[in-house]
């Protein structure tokens, strides 16, 4: 049940990571980007990368969160493994 709930959870937020890759990499040119002032650090392939896994991770904790909510109070509090 752990495999399919990760799975729930992380393929969905994989593919939400990959269109929010496209849709911001489609309006900003990372060469263009500046933190703080100065010229990214990191190559345009290493922002893509790093873009990559930081919407990765956002869209992680909102699927999580969305299967927590989906889930009954038993389930959560563990009594549903009582009965």
């Amino acid at each position: 049940m752990l495999a399919k709930k990760l799975m729930w959870i992380l393929w969905p937020a994989f593919l939400v990571a990959g269109l929010m890759e496209v849709v911001v990499f489609g309006m900003f040119d990372p060469e263009d980007m500046h933190w703080f002032g100065q010229a990214m650090p990191l190559s345009r392939q290493g922002v893509y990368s790093l873009s990559f896994f930081v919407f990765w991770a956002l869209a992680i904790v909102s699927s999580s969160l969305t299967t927590l909510l989906s889930t009954g109070a038993a389930s959560v509090n563990g009594t549903e493994a009582e009965r």
